[in-house]
């Protein structure tokens, strides 16, 4: 997403009633990298290893994350928090799954490491709304 769009996004949420304010740089690294995250998924599932099941959920997990940052409006702390919660999740036992095949595959090793950078985001976004309600 362009800082245009962030920016128009950020003049809503400042509209928006919401009792939550988030660093849009941060909340574009996330969704960045749930975008990432979601491709390197659907990408691994294809291999049809025992690990495709958790990289197929992953990724809907991770489009589903991206989907509610674009849509502030309704959105609450907590309900992001669970969200952010979910795909944190989510990212962590897809990447176990596909640690298990890293080392002879490197579609899972891929994998593996977009989830954990989709971790660190959905953290360090969970961090800036934690810090921005304090």
């Amino acid at each position: 997403m362009d800082s245009m769009m962030m920016d128009m996004m950020s003049k809503d949420m400042k509209m928006a009633d919401m009792d939550m304010m988030m660093d849009m740089s941060v909340m574009q690294a996330c969704m960045d990298a749930c975008s990432a995250c979601e491709q390197a998924c659907t990408v691994c599932s294809m291999q049809m290893m025992d690990c495709a099941p958790a990289c197929m959920n992953c990724a809907d997990m991770c489009n589903t994350m991206m989907r509610g940052m674009m849509r502030m409006q309704g959105m609450t702390s907590p309900v992001m928090m669970a969200m952010l919660d979910a795909c944190i999740a989510m990212c962590q036992y897809c990447m176990d799954k596909c640690m298990e095949h890293a080392n002879h595959s490197e579609v899972c090793k891929m994998c593996a490491q977009a989830c954990k950078a989709c971790m660190d985001a959905c953290m360090a976004m969970r961090e800036s709304m934690m810090m921005a309600a304090s």
